[in-house]
């Protein structure tokens, strides 16, 4: 049974070239009482969305934001545009999600940087290494026995073609979470977090974060912390750039030093 993590108060850090496929505007055909087709076009955000990966993407989701929230838009003006710029493998994004669960960053770095060495450098976070890497050599550098099982499991669903670098970056959301959550150790919010920073999704809503909850709540004047289908009915305007407008909110509550 897939397990699912507790709401996170963490603030994310900022942790793939993607071919552009061209627009065609919409086209809305209206039958006048002549009988007559006449086309209206009227620029549209494109159908399929490439990932945050290039300022022309960012711009096209700040652009759709601001006009689709004006509460939303007052942010956007106040803050610099984002950035998402993690280039890591998905594999050894996710084993690095793993250590970073439930740890102050300082900490988490720390044992990163001592989990990168014993591996042998970052380019060899691959599957084969953790396998051959000991519960006990894992908990020497400060790695918990859980979290040494969640990284063996990790490991061995790619290394038994269940998960694949290639298939994850594929894959669609949906199914992608359900994919992932199926990984001890590795619920819905580290799903999302891993779509947004790693992958670059585009509209990805972690509606069981607590610093995007607080951040709506505070946006939208509201007496409790939203529950996840009160936030999927708010932030419905930001579609297609939920993880856009998710981003905004933890800047949101850092500037207000809500944590």
């Amino acid at each position: 049974m897939a397990k699912r993590s507790k709401p996170q108060t963490q603030i994310p850090e900022n942790p793939s070239t993607s071919s552009k496929i061209p627009f065609r505007p919409q086209k809305i055909l209206k039958l006048t009482t002549t009988t007559k087709l006449t086309i209206q076009t009227s620029p549209e955000i494109p159908k399929i969305l490439n990932p945050l990966t290039s300022n022309s993407e960012i711009t096209l989701a700040l652009n759709h934001l601001r006009s689709s929230d004006p509460k939303l838009a007052s942010l956007i003006d106040s803050y610099t545009p984002p950035s998402f710029d993690s280039d890591r493998p998905p594999f050894q994004s996710l084993a690095r999600s793993i250590l970073y669960q439930q740890l102050a960053t300082k900490a988490a770095q720390s044992i990163y940087t001592r989990f990168v060495t014993l591996c042998g450098g970052e380019s060899s976070i691959l599957p084969k290494t953790l396998l051959n890497l000991s519960p006990q050599s894992l908990r020497q550098i400060g790695v918990s026995g859980r979290k040494a099982s969640y990284l063996h499991d990790l490991a061995e669903k790619f290394s038994d073609g269940t998960l694949s670098d290639s298939g994850i970056k594929e894959i669609d959301d949906e199914s992608l979470l359900t994919m992932l959550t199926v990984v001890k150790g590795i619920g819905a919010w580290s799903v999302h977090m891993f779509m947004i920073f790693s992958l670059k999704r585009p509209d990805v809503l972690p509606v069981g974060d607590l610093g995007v909850r607080k951040g709506v709540k505070m946006l939208y004047g509201l007496k409790e912390l939203p529950k996840p289908l009160e936030m999927e009915e708010l932030c419905e305007k930001w579609k297609p750039y939920r993880s856009v407008g998710s981003w905004y909110m933890w800047r949101y509550i850092e500037a207000k030093g809500v944590l």
